[in-house]
């Protein structure tokens, strides 16, 4: 069962990829001229961003109309214990060109951990920050579909496994490619990613270096102006050392999306992705619950001004 939900994941993923990669006809070349949330409920065009989850599409925004984005992650259940995480970001997403923005952030967590025979402990505060930089290297709007390059440099000084004090650096690259199916109306997005980390645990004077790759595919359908329904799937690797060096598990996981806009100038987004196949390298049980979580959910708010 578990060799079979990968082989699912895998073809969806697949399935998406054929998508993009064989559609027929580009849609008319049009530039994007109005912000998230104004350009969802338009009749037309759309911005493709937020519309999947954990999955992003290649859009970048308008240039002069900064957003605020808000994003929190829940992560639920390890195989030992009580484990609950919540990861929250605030950027400011400033599109400088039509092709290229950076986003200044900061962080913040809340863990609520608990083995059997220890006490629940429960921390949370202020983490770190990232800067994210994206380029966008083809426009869908001109292109057979759309791609982008994000880098996120980022650092923490909380371990995300264990909710203990530590000095993390780290850093995500991706390649975000994505296209209208059905022009205005349901849209095809596949992520590439790949991580690094290095992460210092003061109070065991030990050093944890550490690698990931991601491969995501996502669907999301218009309902009406402003409201998208879909689903995603997402098949991660986790390794120790910086250059994918050992395999430590991997998960795959599935879950529906929603994105819906508040208002011409507010949009919000959310995903509940369960774990169905994985597997921690030396570990028995048919899940990884040791790297990853079995319950990972997003939501995200934006505001254009």
């Amino acid at each position: 069962m578990r060799h079979a939900r990968s082989l699912l994941s895998c073809r969806i993923v697949g399935f998406v990829l054929a998508c993009l990669a064989t559609g027929q006809g580009v849609p008319p070349a049009r530039a994007q001229s109005l912000p998230t949330a104004a350009e969802n409920l338009t009749p037309g065009d759309i911005d493709s961003e937020h519309l999947f989850g954990f999955t992003e599409g290649s859009d970048l925004g308008v240039p002069g109309e900064a957003e605020l984005e808000w994003e929190t992650t829940g992560r639920l259940g390890k195989r030992l214990g009580r484990f609950l995480a919540v990861d929250s970001g605030l950027a400011l997403k400033m599109p400088l060109t039509g092709d290229f923005r950076l986003a200044p952030g900061v962080t913040f967590n809340a863990y609520d951990i608990g083995s059997p025979g220890d006490p629940v402990r429960t921390t949370g505060g202020f983490n770190g920050g990232f800067l994210e930089t994206r380029l966008r290297l083809l426009d869908r709007r001109e292109s057979p579909f759309g791609l982008t390059l994000s880098i996120v440099p980022a650092y923490g000084t909380v371990d995300g496994g264990s909710g203990v004090g530590a000095r993390s650096f780290g850093t995500d690259v991706a390649l975000l490619a994505d296209r209208e199916l059905i022009p205005g109306t349901l849209v095809a997005a596949v992520n590439l990613g790949f991580a690094f980390s290095t992460t210092r645990l003061p109070a065991r004077d030990e050093r944890v270096l550490g690698s990931g790759i991601e491969v995501a595919g996502a669907l999301a359908y218009q309902v009406r102006p402003g409201l998208f329904v879909g689903a995603e799937a997402r098949y991660a690797r986790t390794y120790e050392g910086l250059a994918l060096d050992r395999l430590a598990g991997q998960a795959a996981y599935l879950g529906p999306t929603l994105y819906t806009t508040l208002s011409p100038q507010a949009w919000a987004s959310f995903t509940w992705s369960f774990q169905v196949a994985g597997r921690a390298s030396g570990e028995p049980g048919p899940l990884d619950l040791s790297g990853f979580d079995r319950h990972q959910m997003r939501l995200r708010v934006g505001y254009n001004f």
